[in-house]
């Protein structure tokens, strides 16, 4: 019996579910700080890009280039950061961060710097319901 996707239960913590595409999930990062999407494709037991099979991987591509395209529509960034890292959660994950020049860690990456801002139940409603309104 094949294992049900799970997210990885860090990924779980730090991000609230937006939504869903084809392949992956639609997180938003629990900093205010910044505007910072994580796309988690549902497939069980997958670490790097390469696990993925030819399709999936065009599929995922297309995905991170569809939020990241809705990103800069919306936010209107002064650049964009789209990485995939693993070094603490190994689950294939693609990080997708608008960054603006007046924000709390420019020019720095963004991880392990300050701590992180949660959202607050209203702003969390805004912006969830922002980006379903463009998907």
């Amino acid at each position: 019996m094949k294992k049900q996707f799970e997210l990885n239960p860090q990924l779980a913590k730090d991000t609230f579910l937006i939504g869903s595409l084809n392949l992956s999930d639609i997180l938003l990062m629990n900093d205010s700080r910044y505007p910072w999407i994580i796309l988690v494709p549902r497939i069980e037991n997958v670490v790097d890009i390469t696990d993925l099979s030819a399709e999936n991987r065009l599929i995922f591509t297309e995905e991170i280039n569809q939020i990241a395209v809705l990103m800069k529509q919306l936010f209107r960034p002064d650049r964009l950061n789209i990485a995939m890292l693993g070094n603490i959660v190994p689950q294939l994950h693609c990080h997708i961060i608008a960054r603006f020049e007046t924000d709390f860690a420019w020019a720095k990456p963004v991880w392990g710097i300050g701590e992180a801002v949660k959202y607050t139940t209203e702003q969390q409603e805004k912006i969830v319901t922002l980006f379903q309104s463009k998907l």
